[in-house]
């Protein structure tokens, strides 16, 4: 209890008492004053939330945020598995591959947006490439594609994390497994279905959970890329948050917004869980 004292403190000061605030400003008529001013800030029950559920601002932000969860989900685990499984195979070089994988996710995101700007805005690399396939109007500026490109954009960038994960479980599978399956007929598809997926499927577990959490969290690409636009086709709840508690001033709506947000990222975790957790019964 001593040695973990420090992290619990932390995350008390950091977490709870911040979340714990959060939820009664959600049930307060609450804004932003001075030190020195003295303001009453009433209990309104549940008045904040029902301002955002009639908001359609909020039903789009959610909207958007199920597209990019239908999207970054999948492709997560299905490249994190295929490039794992490709990489467990590689002989040599095996560490230069790691580390490639893995520099996307740990380099500044502002930085790999950047670049990203730079291939897919109008005059960008890949509509130069595309020429007459480019889409109209581009990438950045086109209501049905923002949310994917998005979605895309953070997969590529946390996929080493991933690919690291199912790396480690698929080097703790028995060669054993392997070779009796190859010695009963079984081929390289047969072995994959019925040998090295069911031994990373706890891994593939932890990698939907951890991608439905980062899904909720989802603010900085969307802020940087197109500011939430056009017309909101890439307005995500945690952006909609910044907007309404700081720069509208409204930090009750906000805290209203992450609650709804927050439960409705412990019911897709649970669910996930449940659904994985039955597979392995």
């Amino acid at each position: 209890m001593l040695l973990s004292a420090p992290y619990t403190l932390f995350v008390v000061v950091v977490f709870l008492i911040p979340f714990g605030f959060g939820v009664w400003m959600s049930f307060h008529d609450f804004f932003f004053t001075a030190p020195s001013v003295q303001v009453e800030h009433p209990f309104v029950g549940l008045a904040n939330f029902q301002e955002v559920l009639t908001d359609p601002a909020v039903g789009q932000a959610f909207l958007n945020l199920l597209i990019f969860l239908v999207i970054n989900v999948p492709l997560t685990v299905v490249l994190g598995l295929l490039l794992s499984s490709g990489l467990d195979a590689v002989v040599h070089w095996k560490g230069f591959f790691r580390v490639s994988y893995y520099i996307p996710y740990v380099t500044a995101s502002v930085a790999t947006i950047a670049v990203w700007i730079f291939l897919f805005n109008g005059g960008g690399v890949v509509n130069t490439l595309l020429g007459g396939l480019a889409p109209d109007p581009s990438w950045l500026a086109n209501q049905g594609l923002i949310m994917p490109l998005i979605a895309v954009y953070v997969t590529w960038k946390n996929l080493g994390f991933y690919i690291l994960l199912y790396l480690a479980a698929l080097q703790n599978v028995p060669k054993e497994l392997h070779e009796a399956a190859q010695l009963d007929g079984a081929g390289r598809w047969q072995r994959f279905r019925s040998v090295t997926l069911p031994a990373v499927r706890p891994v593939t577990s932890l990698v939907i959970l951890l991608s439905i959490i980062i899904t909720g969290q989802i603010f900085t690409e969307p802020y940087l890329l197109s500011g939430g636009g056009p017309n909101g086709a890439s307005m995500t709840p945690a952006l909609l948050m910044y907007q309404k508690g700081i720069q509208q001033g409204q930090p009750d709506i906000a805290a209203a917004i992450g609650m709804i947000l927050v439960l409705a990222v412990m019911i897709l975790s649970l669910v996930s869980r449940r659904l994985t957790e039955g597979k392995n019964r």
